[in-house]
This record gives C-alpha cells, sequence and structure tokens, in this order.
C-alpha cells in the first residue's frame, strides 16, 4: 500500500501528486470542523452521501472507517434503508449489497 495508507487508485493520486493530496486534505478536515456535528454523525452522513452519489468505493471506505469507529453494522444497513425513498429501492439495494461486503464477507 502507498506511503499514505490508501486504496490504490487515492494512493496513486497522494503518491504522485503529494500538493494535491495534502491540499484536499486540508479541505476535508476544514469541512469536518466547519460546524457542530461529532465524527459520529458525520461519518453516517457521508456514507449516505456515497450511496446518494452511487459510489461503490466510497460506500466501502466510509463503511470501513465507520466499523473502526465504533459504528455498528445494522445502523450502517438501515443507512440504506433510508435511501430508499429519496434515492429509489435499486440504489438502495446496491449500498445495501456494497456495505455488506464489507461488514458481511464470506
Amino acid at each position: 500500500m502507498s506511503k499514505h495508507d490508501l486504496p490504490s487508485g487515492a494512493g496513486d493520486v497522494a503518491n504522485q501528486y503529494p500538493d494535491i493530496w495534502d491540499a484536499y486534505a486540508s479541505l476535508g478536515k476544514a469541512c469536518a470542523e466547519s460546524g457542530p456535528l461529532d465524527e459520529r454523525s458525520r461519518r453516517l452522513v457521508k456514507l449516505s452521501l456515497a450511496i446518494g452519489s452511487r459510489s461503490e468505493g466510497a460506500v466501502h471506505s466510509h463503511v470501513r472507517r465507520a466499523l473502526k469507529e465504533g459504528i455498528s453494522a445494522e445502523e450502517l444497513k438501515q443507512v440504506a434503508m433510508l435511501a430508499i425513498p429519496t434515492t429509489g429501492f435499486p440504489t438502495a439495494v446496491a449500498a445495501l449489497t456494497w456495505i455488506e461486503d464489507i461488514t458481511d464477507p464470506d
């Protein structure tokens, strides 16, 4: 894995363009600290945004981080179910399978 301990695509960018990666990471930190949401709430919001944007990689990433932060698999799966009325049943079901890729591996 890259020196930044990131998945291959992001790690490649971080290694090839460290100034851009550092600026991106700083933006993320500033956004996280810009309001009153706690870390747990921010993680669940980020998961929901990843679901809404249909980004399998981002869903995987946020699920891995959420589990490390003590958020349960059932709570993460509920986020997918909450997506049904807004993003549609197919998107929510896809998100559930992406969550289960991490929470319930074979």
